[in-house]
C-alpha cells in the first residue's frame, strides 16, 4: 500500500477538559499518513485516478476548526473517520499534537490507525 504524508497541519480548537482550556481555542498540530493506492495514478498521471489529499486536508481543516473535544483521541478518531469514511481511504495514521500541552514539554499527543472496519 502507497501513503501519502501531510506534516505539521497546524489548526486551532477547543482541547482539553481543565475549565482554563474550554475558554479559547488552542494550537493542535495534526499529522497523517494516508494508505492508498496510487498505481493507477502513477501509470496514468491522471488527476482523477489520484486520491485527493486537497479535499479531505480541507474536511479536517473545517471540522477541527468548529470542534470542542475532552479529549486528544476523540479529536484523532473523528480525523480518521473522516479520512476513511467520508474519503475511501483504506487506512489511515493519525497524529494530533498539543504544542506547550505539558511544562518541561515541546508537545503531548496520540498517534491512532484506523481503517474503515474501525468504524462499523
Amino acid at each position: 500500500m502507497d501513503i501519502i504524508e501531510i506534516d505539521n497541519l497546524r489548526l486551532r480548537c477547543i482541547i482539553g477538559f481543565s475549565p482554563h482550556e474550554r475558554k479559547d481555542k488552542q494550537d493542535i498540530v495534526i499529522s497523517l499518513r494516508i494508505y492508498t493506492d496510487m498505481r493507477a495514478a502513477g501509470e496514468s498521471d491522471n488527476p482523477d485516478d489520484a486520491f485527493n489529499y486537497r479535499t479531505v486536508t480541507k474536511a479536517i481543516i473545517q471540522h477541527v476548526e468548529a470542534s470542542e473535544y475532552y479529549l486528544v483521541e476523540k479529536l484523532a478518531t473523528e480525523i480518521a473517520r473522516i479520512c476513511v469514511i467520508d474519503h475511501n481511504a483504506p487506512r489511515v495514521q493519525v497524529r494530533v499534537h498539543k504544542p506547550g500541552a505539558l511544562r518541561f514539554s515541546d508537545s503531548v499527543g496520540v498517534v491512532i490507525e484506523r481503517t474503515k472496519e474501525d468504524f462499523s
